[in-house]
C-alpha cells in the first residue's frame, strides 16, 4: 500500500471515528434534554467542550438509574452488571457499541474519571435492587456512591477539560462531594411518596410519609442547607462559566428546598414541589449576569 493510500485510509478511519463520537454525543443530549430541566439549564451556561462532557457523565448516570428504578426486571442486576462491565471496558479501551457508554469513556479517559468514582456509583445503583429501608450507614454509603461521586466526576469536567487528567483539589473535591449529597437529599424529600409508593423504598432513616412531622422535616431541610454552605465555600476556585452553571442548579434546590420548608409535613408525600421553566431561566439569567457569585436564590 502506497504512502498515499494510507493516509487516505488514516483519514477516513479518523473520520468514521469522529462521525461515531458525534452520534454519542448527540445520544447523551438527547438523554439530558428528556429527562432533566434542572440540570440542563445548569448545563447550557457552560463552555461547549464542558456542556458535553457533563451531558455523557449525565446520562451514564440516567440510564443505570433507568435499569434500577424503571425497568426492574427479575435480571435487572444482570442488565446492571453488564452496562457496568461495558462502561469499564470502554474506559479501558476508548470505544464502546454501548453509545452512552462510549460517550461517557471518552469524557472520563479526558478528565481523569476512573473506577474510583464508577465502582461506588455501580455499588449504590445496586443497593437500589435489594434495599428497601436503609438506616445511617447504609445510606451514607449509597449516598456517597448515587450522589457524592458524581458530584467528583462533574468536577473534573470543570477543571480538567481541555488540561487532561489531573488530581483535584481535596478542598474543592469534598465541596463538589457535599453539593451532590445536597441533591441527593433534597431528591429524598421531594419524592418522599413515590419513593414509597412506586418503588416500596424508605431512604431517609425512621422517616416515612406518617412519621413525618414538622420538627423532622425541619432538621433535614436544615441539613441539606448545611452541605450546600460547605459546597460554596469552594465555589470561588471554579472556572466562572462553572460558577455560573452551578451557581444556577444551586439556586433551584435552594428554591425547592424553600418551598419543601413551607409544605406541611403531612402532605410532602403527596405534593412534589418543582421550579418553574421561567424561574430557572431567571436564576441561570440572574448567575450568568454576576459571574457566579454567591447570594440567596
Amino acid at each position: 500500500m502506497s504512502r498515499g493510500a494510507r493516509h487516505r485510509r488514516h483519514d477516513d478511519e479518523a473520520a468514521a471515528l469522529a462521525l461515531y463520537d458525534a452520534t454519542a454525543d448527540e445520544a447523551t443530549a438527547r438523554v439530558l434534554a428528556r429527562y432533566s430541566t434542572s440540570f440542563g439549564m445548569g448545563t447550557r451556561l457552560l463552555p461547549r467542550a464542558q456542556r458535553t462532557h457533563v451531558r455523557n457523565v449525565y446520562a451514564m448516570v440516567r440510564v443505570a438509574d433507568e435499569l434500577v428504578d424503571t425497568y426492574r426486571g427479575p435480571d435487572a442486576g444482570a442488565l446492571l452488571d453488564g452496562f457496568a462491565d461495558q462502561v469499564h471496558a470502554a474506559m479501558e479501551r476508548g470505544f464502546s457499541a454501548d453509545l452512552v457508554a462510549h460517550a461517557f469513556a471518552r469524557t472520563a479517559r479526558a478528565v481523569g474519571i476512573t473506577r474510583e468514582q464508577t465502582e461506588p456509583f455501580f455499588a449504590s445503583m445496586r443497593m437500589d435492587l435489594v434495599d428497601t429501608v436503609h438506616d445511617e450507614e447504609s445510606l451514607a454509603r449509597y449516598i456517597l456512591g448515587s450522589a457524592e461521586v458524581v458530584g467528583e466526576m462533574c468536577l473534573a469536567v470543570f477543571v480538567n477539560t481541555g488540561r487532561g487528567p489531573r488530581p483535584l483539589d481535596p478542598e474543592v473535591r469534598a465541596g463538589a462531594r457535599r453539593l451532590g449529597a445536597a441533591y441527593q437529599k433534597v431528591n429524598f424529600l421531594r419524592d418522599l411518596g413515590v419513593d414509597l409508593d412506586r418503588l416500596g423504598r424508605s431512604y431517609l432513616p425512621g422517616v416515612t410519609a406518617a412519621t413525618l412531622d414538622q420538627e423532622r422535616l425541619a432538621a433535614l431541610v436544615a441539613g441539606c442547607r448545611a452541605d450546600i454552605a460547605a459546597a460554596e465555600r469552594a465555589f470561588d476556585r471554579l472556572p466562572w462559566r462553572a460558577r455560573a452553571a452551578v451557581g444556577t442548579t444551586i439556586d433551584i434546590y435552594a428554591r425547592l428546598l424553600r418551598q419543601i420548608e413551607e409544605t406541611p409535613a403531612s402532605e410532602i408525600a403527596s405534593r412534589r414541589v418543582r421550579v418553574p421553566d421561567r424561574v430557572k431561566l431567571a436564576l441561570a439569567a440572574r448567575n450568568v449576569a454576576t459571574g457566579g457569585r454567591r447570594r440567596d436564590a
